[in-house]
């Protein structure tokens, strides 16, 4: 390794770790009621009307008001998503083991129309 080489990585490496230091002195989260959660949405990519999904009740059944297309998940907990009411998995109007896993950060749009979702623990 040259010696050039040597100070940029060190210096890299201090700016990274003084990054870190400003990022855990503005202290995270203290639950995840303070995340900003499950959003879904009643259009593709994020757009339409919002609706948030209530992250409280774990394992119970929540039918959405209305049909969603996308979501996005910054949350402590996972959801499966439905494509039938009550929770049921398959494709819409038929039975299978089909559902979607929204994990805890990500965001995309559903193969299908979602109408109801459960909170994993």
């Amino acid at each position: 390794m040259s010696t050039a080489f040597s100070r940029c990585a060190v210096a890299a490496g201090g700016a990274l770790a003084s990054g870190l230091l400003v990022l855990g002195a503005a202290g995270a989260p203290a639950s995840a009621g303070q995340l900003p959660g499950v959003t879904f949405y009643t259009g593709a990519h994020g757009t339409g009307t919002a609706i948030s999904a209530d992250l409280d009740t774990v394992g119970a059944c929540h039918e959405l008001p209305a049909g969603v297309h996308s979501f996005r998940s910054i949350s402590e907990r996972g959801v499966e998503v439905f494509f039938n009411s009550d929770c049921r998995p398959g494709a819409p109007g038929t039975t299978g083991d089909l559902r979607y896993v929204v994990g805890t950060l990500n965001t995309g749009d559903f193969p299908y129309t979602a109408v109801s979702y459960r909170v994993l623990g």
